[in-house]
């Protein structure tokens, strides 16, 4: 099955704060968790990643860092902020009230 492009849009903010909210990440990592999240329903790529990830970090809802992995290599981690961890609150009290609605109509 193929998810429509405009929800997938729509919930990146939210998916992306979620999984920073378990711990910091980085971009590979967080594509993964996405993939695992969703059964592999959702196989989301670099180019759509790393826009909502810069326009998270210049609103100030999340954090980069350069790091060294475990490989040696350098990886930018995000973590998300106080700021971020807010609007997740937000993000997710409107995510619940449209499950609620849909799961209404469709029972």
């Amino acid at each position: 099955m193929s998810i429509n492009k405009d929800l997938v849009a729509a919930s990146s903010t939210a998916l992306v704060l979620a999984i920073l909210a378990e711990g910091d990440s980085y971009g590979y990592a967080i594509l993964k968790r996405v993939r695992d999240l969703s059964g592999g329903e959702l196989e989301w790529t670099d180019g759509m990643l790393y826009p909502v990830l810069h326009r998270l970090e210049r609103s100030a809802l999340v954090e980069a860092r350069w790091a060294k992995a475990e490989s040696g290599r350098q990886r930018k981690y995000y973590r998300i902020t106080d700021a971020g961890r807010g609007q997740l609150a937000d993000e997710r009290r409107q995510w619940q009230t449209v499950d609620k609605t849909l799961g209404k109509i469709w029972s």
